[in-house]
């Protein structure tokens, strides 16, 4: 019998190309951020133009999302046709197809088309995710992967706090606010001309996105990423996976699949739903465009800290614990909380700013529970992260039942949603993850 070769690792190892690996991946850590964050501002800027209520424009993060739960696990098997640098590269070709899609959407203004491209984006995403997040987070020593990913998610916020204000700029007029109240008191005809030069603006974006991305991709494909393997074990994962068939076999893995779905979910709702909530307190779109770059400021001000910390002076378990518990409270505060204050020069309810804080937990909850939910797997690396990606769905799901209850509870009522995710979250800070088999008694 052959001895077992070295798992999870790349297969150069030298310091140079270990730094060119980590620079690589953080440029498409940067593309997601930046292609995922827009939702931000399209969410409400569909509902003026496409005259949506809220429940139908959070199908925005929906039809994004829900590709997700669709096309990660197919993407670990093309991943292993393919390779990673081909793989990555067919996720930007199919990305840029969804927003090539804007084109005819835009032009025909139809809401339905739009959400076809978004889904094309989000399986591309989904093909890139599930090469990216696993390869990172093997990179070197198991210990400092949270801080590895803490890195990978700057890039990915950075690109965040400045994708919907660029979005915004384009699409956004300084007269926009006197023309959105008038919209509501103009003639049928007059209307849907005025919409219709409205929804056209995302035509040049989104046209010059899908000829960058074709571009990229290629450049990825030429690039010096070496691939990762995953398939091979060490004598003591060998032994203890000996019998298992399936990832099914291993809990910690299916309840951190939950909790990657819980926690995407709720970190989207704190993002895409803050402008709305802004609203909700007279604040204008122009003025309330700045909010989910105030969120993902307070989520980079968490990585910068999970960067200096982990695990200098803290474990990325602790951090873990932490960070949900801290979740939690926020999320409660945003409820029971109430009173104007002055902020930043925004007049706002101080519930509002608890949202915005809840980035910063948010930073470190994705980057703890991935090398838990991922240790011990062996040759079920690639299927495993790819179950994780399918969390990601969580986006698509927990927004639109924020949605519902925005519709019918208010739009302040309606973040309780965040209170059991985060407990959960806390059972498997706390617990979920040491769970190595399935067990009632």
């Amino acid at each position: 019998m052959k001895p077992a070769k070295t798992i999870d690792r790349i297969k150069v190892v030298n310091r140079k190309e270990t730094i060119i690996s980590i620079v690589i991946i953080g440029f498409l850590f940067f593309m997601f951020g930046f292609v995922s964050w827009i939702n931000a501002i399209l969410i409400p800027f569909f509902k003026i133009a496409c005259e949506l209520d809220h429940f139908e424009s959070y199908f925005v993060t929906f039809a994004f999302y829900i590709s997700y739960l669709i096309f990660s696990v197919p993407s670990s098997y093309l991943l292993k046709k393919t390779g990673f640098k081909k793989g990555i590269m067919i996720g930007f070709w199919i990305i840029a197809s969804g927003a090539f899609i804007f084109v005819p959407a835009a032009l025909l203004r139809t809401y339905g088309i739009f959400l076809f491209g978004l889904f094309l984006i989000g399986a591309g995403l989904a093909l890139l995710q599930t090469a990216a997040n696993p390869y990172i987070t093997i990179l070197g020593p198991k210990e400092r992967a949270a801080q590895r990913i803490s890195i990978m998610g700057i890039c990915n916020k950075g690109a965040g706090i400045i994708a919907p204000l660029i979005l915004a700029a384009i699409l956004l007029k300084p007269s926009d606010s006197l023309l959105f109240q008038q919209i509501p008191l103009m003639s049928l005809d007059s209307k849907n001309a005025v919409l219709d030069s409205l929804i056209r603006r995302v035509i040049p974006p989104y046209a010059v996105m899908g000829i960058l991305l074709v571009f990229l991709g290629f450049l990825i494909n030429k690039s010096p990423l070496p691939e990762i393997d995953t398939e091979h074990e060490t004598k003591e994962i060998a032994e203890a996976n000996a019998g298992k068939n399936t990832i099914f076999q291993f809990p910690h893995l299916v309840l951190g699949a939950i909790a990657i779905f819980l926690h995407v979910g709720s970190q989207v709702i704190s993002i895409d739903t803050i402008i709305g909530y802004a609203n909700s307190m007279n604040l204008n779109l122009l003025e309330a465009k700045v909010f989910p770059s105030y969120t993902l400021t307070a989520t980079i001000c968490g990585y910068i800290l999970g960067i200096i910390c982990i695990p200098r002076f803290i474990s990325q378990t602790w951090v873990l614990r932490i960070c949900t518990v801290l979740g939690f409270i926020l999320s409660l505060l945003i409820l029971v909380s109430h009173g104007q204050v002055l902020v930043l020069g925004h007049k706002t309810d101080i519930s509002i700013w608890f949202l915005v804080l809840l980035g910063l937990p948010n930073s470190l909850i994705w980057a703890g529970i991935w090398p838990l939910a991922l240790d011990g797997l062996g040759r079920f690396t690639k299927i495993g992260a790819s179950f994780l990606i399918m969390g990601l769905c969580g986006n698509a799901i927990l927004p639109s039942i924020y949605g519902y209850f925005a519709d019918r509870i208010g739009v302040h009522l309606a973040y309780w949603v965040l209170l059991p995710c985060f407990l959960y979250l806390i059972f498997y800070a706390v617990y979920g993850h040491k769970v190595r088999r399935w067990s009632f008694r």
